[in-house]
């Protein structure tokens, strides 16, 4: 019994981890939090039966579709979107069918650093323009919270992440969003930004507002590329866990299964207006500190954000978050996430000066962030899924060998 409620406790403590990220891509994507609660925990759970309990593993919001799902709801609406995503996760299916069938090196040679790095800028630089909007209190070119109230408000969520992040140790580090925004919703409820009656109002029991998908294959092809850069995070996040915990997952129960539990995740996800799910770092981080590999911490952790997705008056305190605030914490998070792709750059040692790299790059972040669109009939294809492609395309066709203006590497002019 002991023991059960111990577990039961760390599950809670990982999804209190991972609680300010999975909540903080509905909030700024216009998506219902619940939904995402929802989609996080049942996704987890569908996770578990197809790798038969056997990765500590807990799937929360992907950050790779927030630029995408806010063009996709603005395009297209809510119900094509959820088609999208739902759509978006058959990507995952591809790519365990493909390492099932040809293993790793092909996957590597079809999606090299030099094509994952620039995709992975491009899905945190394509929104720092809403970033920084959000953070002035604007949208929809008008002002919706004051200019200097607004300012204050991100300043505090965002020094308090950075805090937290760089200066706190054990458990309080993992979670700098959350903190982040909790410091930001006080300072808010005292500028009286903050209308609470929504919150007074709220039952303490609530179905989440379901919204049914509605078949659109335009949706869904723009979608399905966006997969891509998450589903090579998955693979480097089972990696990652696999040298905490020292077990190979890659082996047992192997990567086509745990992709295709979190493609399983995204697809349940999509269909009932959640955002996609991935494998979270602060999760492993937390795995890191307890030592408590079970994975059965993450089934109470799935079973608490199932529960918490009825739960009215907190999902009322969520929608409630201002603006100003979410901007502040955006502005540090899509910076993060370019960081990362630059990261995977380096620490690969791609070798700007050959041609055929320095193409493949300049190309990606310039039609990424430039907001390029392809247009086909009612077909679009831009930001993170055209570059995905474009960079996939790029990478096959342009010569391997070449070295930079006919000089190899290591010899003197």
């Amino acid at each position: 019994m002991f023991s059960e409620v111990k577990q039961f406790i760390s599950g809670a403590q990982i999804l209190f981890v991972a609680f300010g990220a999975l909540v903080l891509v509905p909030l700024l994507t216009g998506l219902n939090p619940a939904m995402a609660l929802l989609g996080a925990g049942v996704g987890t759970l569908m996770f578990q039966l197809i790798t038969r309990r056997q990765v500590p593993i807990f799937l929360g919001s992907s950050f790779a579709f927030i630029g995408p799902i806010i063009f996709a709801m603005q395009t297209w609406g809510q119900a094509a979107t959820q088609f999208g995503l739902f759509f978006a996760g058959f990507m995952y299916f591809i790519i365990a069918g493909l390492i099932k069938w040809r293993g790793m090196g092909f996957i590597h040679k079809l999606l090299p650093p030099v094509v994952i790095g620039p995709v992975i800028m491009v899905i945190g630089l394509s929104v720092a323009v809403a970033a920084s909007g959000m953070a002035m209190g604007q949208g929809g070119g008008k002002q919706l919270v004051p200019y200097g109230v607004s300012l204050l408000l991100a300043t505090i969520s965002l020094t308090t992440t950075i805090i937290v992040s760089v200066f706190a140790g054990g458990m309080l580090r993992l979670v700098p969003i959350l903190s982040g925004v909790v410091a930001g919703y006080i300072a808010a409820v005292f500028l009286g930004v903050i209308d609470l009656s929504g919150v007074a109002n709220a039952p303490w029991f609530a179905m989440p507002h379901f919204v049914a998908p509605e078949v659109n294959w335009a949706a869904a092809l723009f979608m399905l590329p966006v997969a891509i850069a998450p589903t090579i995070e998955h693979i480097g996040g089972v990696m990652a866990l696999g040298k905490v915990t020292g077990q190979d997952y890659t082996v047992n129960p192997g990567l086509h299964r745990t992709l295709s539990g979190d493609g399983m995740g995204v697809c349940f996800a999509g269909l009932i207006g959640g955002p996609p799910i991935t494998t979270y770092a602060e999760v492993t981080g937390a795995l890191m500190i307890t030592r408590n590999f079970n994975p059965v911490i993450m089934t109470y952790a799935a079973i608490l954000a199932v529960i918490l997705a009825f739960f009215g008056k907190f999902n009322a305190i969520l929608v409630s978050i201002p603006m100003p605030v979410m901007g502040g914490i955006m502005v540090l998070l899509f910076g993060t996430i370019a960081s990362i792709g630059l990261k995977t750059l380096i620490d690969s040692k791609v070798d700007l000066m050959l041609p055929r790299n320095l193409v493949i790059v300049s190309v990606v972040l310039t039609c990424g962030i430039g907001g390029l669109m392809v247009q086909v009939g009612n077909f679009n294809l831009v930001g993170v899924g055209l570059v995905s492609v474009l960079a996939i395309v790029l990478n096959l066709l342009l010569p391997a060998d070449q070295h930079h203006d006919g000089i190899v590497e290591g010899q003197d002019i």
